[in-house]
């Protein structure tokens, strides 16, 4: 026997409406947390290697001035 399928909105309940306006809040901070982490990671990354190619170039002019 094959039954009418009509979709018919249901009403939400007043915990379903709070949980979705919790998880609506949470998800978008948290993405944005991940993203400022991986930026905060990739600045510190670039400081890390431009230290060290500063220091390299440093260490190669003092060789080169004392030959």
């Amino acid at each position: 026997m094959i039954r009418n399928r009509t979709f018919e909105r249901r009403e939400t309940t007043p915990a379903e409406r709070e949980a979705r306006k919790a998880f609506r809040e949470v998800i978008p901070g948290k993405a944005m947390t991940d993203y400022a982490k991986a930026q905060k990671s990739f600045h510190e990354n670039r400081e890390r290697l431009k230290a060290e190619r500063l220091a390299r170039e440093a260490k190669a002019r003092a060789r080169s001035s004392s030959d």
